[in-house]
């Protein structure tokens, strides 16, 4: 944990604040250390840089979520319409 806070120049109980908040769940290691994956990190920083800008923790923690949320959509979305049209064409 240290080393990703420092990464992101937050403090631990930073990162822990975004465990408990739910944005997500690091892996453990076998001495329990948490470990981060890069996209967890990359929600990290964007949760700070809002953070930053005046936004409360929580709220920063939903809009990344419904953000996430919103561009699974648009993928799934365009996977269909490439189905449609496919099938339109044959």
């Amino acid at each position: 944990m240290g080393r990703a806070a420092e990464l992101l120049n937050v403090s631990p109980a930073f990162l822990r604040a975004l465990d408990a908040a739910k944005l997500f769940v690091p892996q453990r290691s076998a001495g329990g250390h948490r470990r981060y994956s890069r996209y967890q990190l990359r929600l990290a920083q964007r949760v700070r840089d809002l953070v930053d800008q005046g936004t409360a923790l929580d709220a920063a923690c939903r809009i990344i979520i419904l953000e996430d949320q919103l561009a699974e959509a648009q993928q799934i979305n365009t996977r269909l319409q490439r189905r449609l049209d496919q099938n339109e064409r044959t």
